[in-house]
């Protein structure tokens, strides 16, 4: 999967995101495919891939740093709040598998 071209990783990794990190909200899914919260997420995490290890911590203030509006815009809720933990751990799993591939 070595892919040289930045436009070309950073796609790959939205879409690897919007197919398999999901939103919770009362036990529905919501691909974040579907609520086109893939790229700007891989956008936001782009940076992580060449800072060296993967951190936890680093990745979770990412996705609290990233409001999703619910209601119509009147609420916004953080990303890390409507993620289930099973789909934070395979964030990372998908982060670490493209910083590999780099």
């Amino acid at each position: 999967m070595a892919r040289s071209n930045t436009t070309e990783l950073l796609e790959a990794l939205a879409a690897e995101l919007g197919e398999n990190i999901y939103l919770d909200i009362a036990k529905w899914h919501l691909h974040l495919e579907n609520a086109k919260l893939h790229t700007p997420l891989a956008e936001q995490l782009y940076p992580l891939l060449a800072a060296g290890p993967i951190q936890e911590d680093q990745v979770i203030r990412i996705l609290s740093t990233i409001p999703v509006k619910i209601g119509g815009g009147k609420k916004e809720i953080p990303l890390v709040d409507l993620l289930p933990m099973q789909c934070q751990v395979t964030l990372i799993d998908i982060l670490e598998r493209f910083q590999k591939d780099l």
